[in-house]
């Protein structure tokens, strides 16, 4: 007879019952980040219509819409030129009617080393499309999980990636998540960064060519038209599982399109 308990991670308490709107900041607003913006804004709605504070979220990119964008990200021919992240929060803002903000640079250290003003976050969402950003944003989190001592303590780390036509999303801890205690399960208070545990093989499939591309045409050669949007809804049903039913059994999967296959992830 098999007596293993299942693993599971049970969500910071806060994000259940929390006084104000939890924090998100969303880093990079492309092909993923963009959709992602989107599905937060419906995850918002829904949580405060079950009695939730809700989400207050800070998206950060520097680029500029060309229209190269058009089509495989979400912005319309009348927005290019305009900041991404400028462009989908007004529009988010007001589709919705909150007052989300958005950030005209990168989130990274300054020549100096300083973090950028308002980094702090309760969840972090990177959907960029290099690896040396990720340790970047790692380093950062490292550093503020060292100031635990206000409102937008950092708690979770979601990443999103991918290539062609594969991608993965993995759910981190910043730093441990205090358990409750459970006899059914065997509670995971700390799930590792992406970059420490799959550091090696981020490196290794890192594209070289970070050349812009001309047209939407040229995108598609790099990605394919719907991974970003399938890793976009299935990521965001990881992080609204952890809302919603306070646990989760996994922490991120990978997908390939290609074939129409998911492998998910387990907390341990």
């Amino acid at each position: 007879m098999n007596t293993e308990k299942t693993k599971i991670h049970f969500t910071d308490n806060y994000l259940i019952n929390p006084t104000n709107p939890i924090t998100v900041n969303i880093i990079g607003a492309g092909g993923t980040g963009s959709k992602v913006l989107t599905a937060l804004m419906e995850m918002n709605h829904s949580l405060v219509e079950l009695g939730h504070a809700g989400l207050s979220v800070r998206l950060w990119d520097d680029d500029v819409i060309t229209t190269a964008n058009l089509g495989r990200q979400r912005f319309a021919e009348c927005e290019v030129g305009l900041c991404k992240s400028v462009a989908l929060i007004n529009r988010a803002n007001r589709f919705m009617g909150t007052y989300w903000k958005s950030e005209t640079v990168k989130f990274e250290k300054d020549s100096l080393g300083r973090l950028p003003q308002n980094a702090e976050a309760t969840i972090y969402i990177t959907c960029v499309d290099n690896v040396q950003a990720r340790f970047g944003v790692a380093e950062i989190l490292k550093e503020l999980c060292n100031r635990r001592n206000h409102r937008d303590t950092p708690k979770y780390w979601l990443d999103f990636g991918n290539s062609q036509h594969t991608g993965q999303v993995i759910l981190s801890t910043i730093g441990e998540i205090k358990q409750p205690n459970s006899e059914k399960y065997e509670t995971v208070a700390s799930l590792p960064f992406v970059t420490e545990e799959f550091g090696e093989l981020l490196l290794q499939s890192e594209e070289q060519d970070d050349t812009p591309s001309c047209s939407l045409a040229e995108a598609l050669e790099k990605q394919e038209l719907f991974i970003n949007s399938a890793l976009a809804q299935m990521g965001c049903s990881l992080l609204w599982s952890l809302f919603r039913y306070g646990m989760t059994e996994y922490r991120g999967f990978f997908l390939n399109l290609g074939n129409f296959q998911s492998q998910p992830l387990k907390v341990a």
